[in-house]
């Protein structure tokens, strides 16, 4: 089941500080320093981790490169638990569109 949404900046940043991790030679690598940026995104004008996350963020000119570069998040359960995954967020529920609300979630699971 998904849940998808409209995450604000604060949001997107907290993701990519803590779970971020990038492909370095094809395999899953820390982003501990922006070096690791700019030798895998500098020849886009993305040389630094702030670079990156305003690229994600607008989805600007570069966005594709950038979200490749991205290894996918490993996040845990929510926690507290979702309520009922069957059914549909207007309902009530826990999965659908969620809109702005995505970032109550995501701090859950964060």
């Amino acid at each position: 089941y998904n849940t998808i949404g409209n995450p604000n900046l604060k949001t997107v940043r907290e993701l990519i500080y803590i779970r971020g991790f990038g492909k370095v030679n094809g395999q899953r690598g820390a982003i501990n320093d922006n070096t690791v940026i700019e030798q895998a995104l500098g020849k886009y004008g993305i040389v630094c981790i702030e670079d990156l996350i305003l690229e994600i963020f607008t989805v600007g000119p570069h966005f594709k490169q950038a979200n490749n570069f991205l290894w996918h998040f490993k996040l845990s359960c929510a926690k507290g638990g979702l309520r009922k995954i069957n059914n549909h967020f207007v309902e009530g529920r826990d999965f659908g569109n969620r809109e702005h609300f995505i970032n109550n979630i995501i701090r859950k699971i964060n």
